[in-house]
């Protein structure tokens, strides 16, 4: 099992692999100076090289996680069989051309060998939070959202724990951008059930992502943060990176070198980040 949380500017997009098998986590694919899609496509079609794309999980429906044309994308060049995203309750700036692209795509897939799975959750209307049947060398473990703190797009994000079940597997907690608040109730309901050995850092390593006891409960070896370089939101928060390093031996972040994508794999006992840059633009290559 390996992650690659890839440089995307200010959002999120990440990919992981056990086995033959991969799942693609949110879909940002942004059009800004310092990377093009074109970059991204490229970079993601190498990390899935012969890969069986299982699915795709939208953590939120804000564009900086399920950009329109990286949904699109994803669907159109890797077919996973299910898309993932929140029951959600409320509209956001991107929710409508994301599920018109999710739509198209289950039409035109509906007769056919593979057709295109929705999985809406909310982890107070599923049967079991541990979610089955969605991939052979993962397993998945849904702690959020729920109605009761589904005030923002924020709060309404997928919470969940990945776990590769290959010979070098190990669990990736995923969190959108989840809010302190929200946090407090998944740690009182399901607190003993959150460490993992590697976690996503909420909302771009925001302090109003962070959480004292979350962290102490998952208490990860690894904390990875997605964020632009030089954005305009200032993340990651100087004391948010603080706090991951007091619990955390490795915490990186995508701003690294103006921007590099993150590979994380477990070596023997420990885990390791290389940073990998993306393709150069293609009017770039000789």
């Amino acid at each position: 099992m390996d992650i690659f949380t890839l440089y995307v500017g200010q959002g999120a997009l990440a990919a992981v692999r056990a086995g033959n098998e991969a799942i693609i986590v949110d879909a940002h694919m942004p059009e800004c100076d310092d990377v093009t899609s074109e970059q991204i496509e490229r970079s993601l079609d190498h990390y899935l090289s012969k890969r069986n794309v299982r699915g795709l999980i939208l953590t939120g429906l804000d564009r900086d996680h399920a950009c329109p044309a990286g949904v699109e994308s994803i669907l159109t060049r890797y077919q996973p069989g299910w898309v993932m995203y929140p029951k959600y309750f409320k509209d956001t700036d991107a929710a409508a051309d994301v599920f018109a692209s999710i739509t198209r795509h289950e039409r035109r897939r509906a007769n056919t060998a593979r057709p295109l799975v929705r999985h809406s959750v909310r982890v107070d209307r599923v049967e079991s939070r541990n979610l089955t049947g969605l991939a052979s060398n993962f397993t998945f473990e849904l702690f959020s959202p729920h109605m009761d703190d589904m005030d923002n797009s924020n709060n309404s994000s997928i919470v969940l724990r990945l776990v590769g079940l290959d010979q070098n597997g190990f669990s990736y907690l995923i969190t959108g951008d989840t809010e302190t608040e929200r946090w407090n109730n998944i740690n009182r309901f399901f607190g003993r059930y959150l460490a993992s050995d590697v976690m996503a850092a909420s909302h771009h390593g925001a302090r109003s992502g962070l959480n004292a006891n979350t962290l102490l409960l998952v208490n990860p070896d690894t904390v990875l943060i997605s964020a632009g370089v030089d954005n305009a939101y200032g993340h990651p928060y100087g004391v948010a990176v603080q706090a991951y390093q007091q619990v955390a031996k490795h915490v990186l972040c995508t701003i690294a070198d103006n921007g590099m994508c993150l590979l994380t794999r477990r070596i023997g006992n420990d885990f390791h980040t290389h940073l990998v840059q993306h393709f150069a633009p293609v009017a770039e290559v000789r």
